[in-house]
Order: structure tokens, then C-alpha cells, then sequence
């Protein structure tokens, strides 16, 4: 006989932190991060976190640290913390003594267009092809992706809608005219699938009311990239990092690079000047000006 067991009510707080996050705007993948750091560190004290002190808040991290928590997840537990005890708790006192911790960046994989043509024809299907298209052709995170509705493309200001984009914050992505016809080639099979709705999503998943999940279009990445033979260790967001790596190299003012993207500081959009080979192979060196030394007068890099 089965027995039921009802659920674990929600504490007033953790309502309360989720309210504080859908009033914001807050997408489900940023609630689900928060509402698991905030726990990690009530686990960690072992009573509420809202009865936290600052030297709480010291030897939690000093504990990560030392138990090996990779810096990106420290930073990322530290939003959550600062969100909490700001917002939610109204501690800003504690929310200023978490330590964000700096970190070299690596640098991102870039695929040539050789290699993103290439990815693009080894799907295995028109939907895949179309989605990788979007995210390469507008910049797109995978997230915006998948959460694309056919609404969102508008043929006649040539643009695309990206409503919740990271942060809840809106903008418009460019819609490339190729883009488009493929777009159109994919809603007219979508249509004969029974699949595509004007009001749904552009993307459909396994069930049409839902949209692809991120982690399929991983899958398609990895697997189209291992078809293509190519060797690069990819993802979806490399086809956003080559977006953006190809404009810069082809001479795009780095602040439209920037609002295309949707990036708040154009620290992170300038960061793509560390790969954009092409770039750095148009400059001339001071040396060069020189005419000390005459071409091909040895082996070395021939």
C-alpha cells in the first residue's frame, strides 16, 4: 500500500527569498542557484542563516576555501549571499563583508567560420541546425535559445526579441537575412510536424507546450562538432564566443559588439580582443616600420 508523504512546507524565510526574486524578475535558473547557495551556508551554520554574524560569513569562506570550492562557485555563492542578506534579511552589513575572489580568466574556444559552417552542416536535423544558427547568427546565449518564442522574430525590423535575457534584462539580437530564410524553412516543417504554433515556443522540446532544454542542445553541439571532426572541446556558448570573435575581427565597433551581446560592462565584451587572431594579424609592427631586416632570409616559420 502506498502511502502518501506531503511535501516539506516552505519556511517563511525561504518564501520570503523567493518572493524577493520573482519581484525582480528573476529567472528559474537563478532562483534554483540562489535558493541552493543560501541553504549551503545555512548548512554550514547549522541554525538560520538570518541569525548569521560576520564572523559566520568569515569562516564560511575560509572553509570553502580551504576545502577546495572552485572560485567561480565561491563568486557565485557570494551573489547569493549578498542578494540574501541585502534583500532579504535587510543585513547589508554582512552582504559587504563576503570576498569576491579574482581569478584568471581563460580564454574562450573560438571556432573558425570554416569550423562553425561545418558544425552547422552536421546536424542531423532541421530544428538542430536552425537553433545552432540562431546561436551563432545572433550572438545568443543557449538559455535564449531555447526560450525563444515564435513571436520573438520579427522579419520586418529584422530583429530578434530576447525578452529574458541574463539578468531578466530585454534587448534586441540582429536577425540576419539568411538567418531568416532558414528560420522560415524550419517553421514551414515545424507547421507539417504539428510541432510550431505562432504563439509558441521557436524551439519546441519533446512535447510542443514545452520548449528544448538546454542541456539537449549541448548534446547537439558535442555530437554535430564530433561529426564534423573537429577537435576543439565546444558547447553551445562557443558558437556565441565565435559570434562575437568573427565581428571584431571583421573591424564591428566593440560597443555594438557589446549591446549585441547583451553585456553590461564592456570589460567582458573586450575580452574577446585576447583571441580575435585576425586582428592582432592586421596591426604592423613598430619593428616592421623599420626595414632593418629583409623577408625570407631563413627557415624560421616557413
Amino acid at each position: 500500500m502506498d502511502v502518501f508523504i506531503p511535501a516539506a512546507p516552505i519556511s517563511p524565510l525561504r518564501q520570503r527569498l523567493i518572493d524577493d526574486m520573482t519581484m525582480r524578475e528573476f529567472s528559474r535558473s537563478t532562483q534554483n542557484n540562489y535558493i541552493r547557495d543560501v541553504g549551503r551556508f545555512a548548512t554550514f551554520l547549522g541554525r538560520s542563516p538570518a541569525t548569521a554574524t560576520a564572523e559566520d560569513v568569515r569562516r564560511f569562506q575560509v572553509e570553502q576555501r580551504e576545502a577546495g570550492v572552485p572560485l567561480p562557485t565561491m563568486n557565485a555563492i557570494v551573489s547569493a549571499l549578498r542578494f540574501f542578506f541585502t534583500h532579504t534579511v535587510d543585513r547589508p552589513d554582512l552582504a559587504r563583508k563576503l570576498v569576491k575572489v579574482t581569478y584568471p580568466r581563460k580564454l574562450p574556444v573560438v571556432l573558425s567560420p570554416d569550423e562553425v559552417a561545418r558544425l552547422l552542416g552536421a546536424t542531423t536535423c532541421l530544428k538542430h541546425q536552425a537553433a545552432l544558427s540562431v546561436a551563432y547568427g545572433a550572438g545568443l546565449r543557449v538559455a535564449e535559445v531555447a526560450h525563444l518564442k515564435v513571436s520573438d522574430i520579427d522579419s520586418e525590423r529584422m530583429l530578434i526579441r530576447v525578452e529574458r535575457g541574463k539578468g531578466g534584462q530585454y534587448r534586441n539580437a540582429m536577425l540576419a537575412a539568411d538567418l531568416l530564410t532558414l528560420l522560415r524553412e524550419w517553421w514551414k516543417a515545424g507547421r507539417q510536424q504539428g510541432v510550431m504554433y505562432p504563439k509558441g515556443w521557436l524551439f519546441p522540446g519533446m512535447h510542443a507546450g514545452k520548449p528544448i532544454s538546454t542541456r539537449q542542445l549541448h548534446r547537439v553541439v558535442v555530437e554535430a562538432a564530433r561529426t564534423a571532426e573537429i577537435a576543439k572541446r565546444v558547447g553551445p556558448h562557443t558558437l556565441r564566443h565565435s559570434f562575437a570573435t568573427h565581428l571584431l575581427e571583421d573591424g564591428v565597433d566593440i560597443r555594438v559588439i557589446q549591446a549585441l551581446l547583451g553585456h553590461a560592462k564592456l570589460d567582458n565584451t573586450a575580452f574577446y580582443t585576447k583571441v580575435a587572431t585576425r586582428t592582432v594579424r592586421t596591426v604592423t609592427s613598430p619593428l616592421d616600420k623599420l626595414g632593418l631586416f629583409m623577408p625570407d632570409q631563413g627557415t624560421l616559420g616557413g
